[in-house]
């Protein structure tokens, strides 16, 4: 098991290049960004299909509003995507552009969209009627493609200065507008020509040829071996310390949306929604309580093992995980690079996975079909989102059970070796101890507690000013509790901090309103490309490691020392 993981650590720096590359963390951030919009539809659907559960019918009009909203929004998500993926690259091909170079983010947001309709739009050649079938989920295969070439036609005439240069006494935002006309005109140019090859070899747009194209490879991915491939995949990379999910879901994110749109539509129709393959499936099922499957873990840890570092883990981690959040569970028992856990950590979600498929695929259970968030507790998400089948609450009984039992032996190996060495440090230090030398470390104590309180009342003079301090974790969950660890301190360290939290990638229009961001363990390994941003701004950029970052968040005064420590002000 050691080799195992030694292998995986030596090829760490792999892992990290595939997770910091510029397409897939625009795809990434891109969707981010849309993830309201996909939140706020669902929302919609689910008042209209909901209260049926319970006999009550909502007025025809009321369903209509609803249906017009979700159709509004989920309906054009293609074009949004090819908006927020377009504007997310730029920024990161900003961060290697010549001096004095820079792509204009809101113009290629603006390029790919308009681009992204030539693809997906087509006029029917009898009524002249537009037909957007692929302005939605069906079409965020084009939207990529728009987004992609949109930035790199961009990037390609800037660095080449195909431009239209004006007088130095134009206004500056005038100027930039026909900088970026040649560059606007070839990328929504190149998409009408990719679209009229398209119609006339095959006789059908772009987004219709594209998708028919690679449906027979993401079939593939809705497979048993596929999917366990997948969430196999996702965990062993955490396992060693890179958010998986950034690496490994992007490229099936699209598919997995319009997944539930399909199951959505199945349903409302009356049949089986028997897609598995869906961003919830993942969230519940596949990684519930976060990826390795580990909902479960903190009461396996409180009721059965015997260690007190696990115990404490535990009871510390059991809200944190109940909501997804479970960075405080890998970092602390750890579960991370702990050869014992390594097993339990990459089985669990694959057994999730084909216990799932299973129950959809053979026994009936309905699959996902609805998006809502991640942080909803996963048995909860699994009834929301099959409609409170009474399979799926068997299911979800099953499958907690099976995860325990997945668990429960690696976790008692690895508990029986930190008891062993519970004792063997506790009997050590009732050897060592003696009431005079007690009473010595108490006199010490003392003093310097009382040395803290006096330099605690200079109140830190050379914090001078309203330091604005930024968390940024994966998806805003643990950087959060940094964040009001860091406002907890400054309170009563009396200090002029203020703290908040987001989600990496989705960053980037706030964070100019920053003094100091702080990047959680899971986004260290963007501190490179972060830091040529933050430079830019002038901006301090902080990089925390595993349990260091997570005994912060339990200790406020330990976080604002931190702080202060990492700006030479303690």
């Amino acid at each position: 098991m050691n080799k195992i993981v030694k292998w995986i650590q030596k090829h760490q720096d792999f892992f990290l290049k595939i997770s910091k590359n510029n397409y897939l963390m625009a795809i990434k951030d891109g969707f981010i960004s849309i993830m309201p919009l996909v939140m706020f539809s669902s929302l919609m659907i689910l008042i209209v299909q909901l209260p049926t559960l319970f006999g009550i019918v909502l007025p025809d009009n009321a369903k209509l509003i609803m249906v017009k909203i979700y159709n509004l929004t989920m309906g054009i998500m293609g074009l949004m995507v090819a908006g927020t993926t377009a504007k997310a690259l730029t920024g990161n091909f900003n961060r290697t552009m010549p001096e004095g170079k820079a792509i204009n983010s809101t113009s290629t947001m603006i390029a790919a969209m308009s681009a992204f309709l030539f693809l997906a739009v087509s006029p029917d050649p009898k009524t002249g009627a537009l037909d957007v079938g692929f302005l939605g989920t069906q079409g965020l295969l084009s939207a990529f493609v728009a987004a992609f070439l949109t930035v790199n036609i961009y990037k390609l005439c800037i660095k080449k200065n195909i431009t239209i240069k004006l007088p130095k006494e134009v206004p500056g935002t005038i100027a930039q507008s026909f900088k970026d006309i040649f560059p606007f005109a070839f990328a929504v140019l190149a998409c009408v020509l990719i679209d009229l090859t398209s119609r006339a070899v095959v006789g059908a747009p772009f987004a219709s040829v594209f998708q028919k194209t690679l449906t027979p490879l993401l079939k593939g991915v809705e497979t048993y071996p596929g999917m366990c491939l997948i969430y196999g995949l996702s965990a062993l990379f955490w396992f060693v310390g890179i958010h998986g999910p950034s690496i490994v879901m992007p490229a099936v994110t699209a598919f997995q949306l319009a997944n539930t749109e399909a199951n959505l539509k199945l349903f409302e129709a009356g049949q089986h929604p028997l897609r598995a393959m869906t961003n919830n499936f993942g969230n519940y099922i596949a990684a519930i309580g976060g990826t390795g499957a580990t909902f479960i873990v903190p009461l396996v840890l409180i009721f059965f093992m015997k260690s007190k570092q696990l115990k404490t883990v535990g009871k510390a981690s059991f809200i944190p995980v109940l909501f997804a959040v479970n960075e405080p569970l890998l970092f602390a028992a750890p579960l991370v690079l702990n050869p014992y856990m390594f097993f339990p950590f990459i089985l669990t979600p694959i057994c999730n996975v084909i216990l799932g498929k299973f129950f959809i695929d053979v026994l009936g259970m309905n699959g996902m079909i609805y998006t809502l968030p991640w942080t909803v507790p996963g048995p909860i998400g699994v009834l929301l989102n099959t409609h409170f089948q009474l399979i799926s609450i068997i299911f979800v009984i099953i499958m907690l059970v099976m995860d325990a039992a997945i668990y429960y032996p690696f976790l008692r190996v690895y508990d029986a070796e930190l008891v062993k060495q519970e004792k063997s440090k506790a009997q050590k230090l009732a050897e060592e101890k003696t009431f005079a030398n007690t009473m010595k470390k108490e006199l010490a104590k003392q003093k310097l507690d009382k040395q803290e309180q006096e330099q605690k009342e200079t109140n830190h003079p050379n914090l001078t000013k309203e330091l604005k301090v930024l968390v940024l974790c994966a998806g805003s969950g643990t950087s959060a509790q940094l964040a009001h660890a860091l406002n907890e301190g400054a309170k009563e360290e009396k200090m002029p901090i203020i703290a908040n939290s987001g989600a990496y990638g989705a960053h980037y229009e706030i964070m100019a309103n920053y003094d100091v961001v702080i990047l959680a363990p899971q986004v260290r390994s963007f501190y490179s490309d972060m830091k040529a941003d933050t430079d830019k701004l002038g901006i301090k950029l902080i990089a925390t490691k595993g349990a260091e970052y997570i005994n912060m968040t339990r200790n406020p005064k330990q976080a604002v020392n931190f702080l202060l420590s990492q700006l030479n002000l303690s």
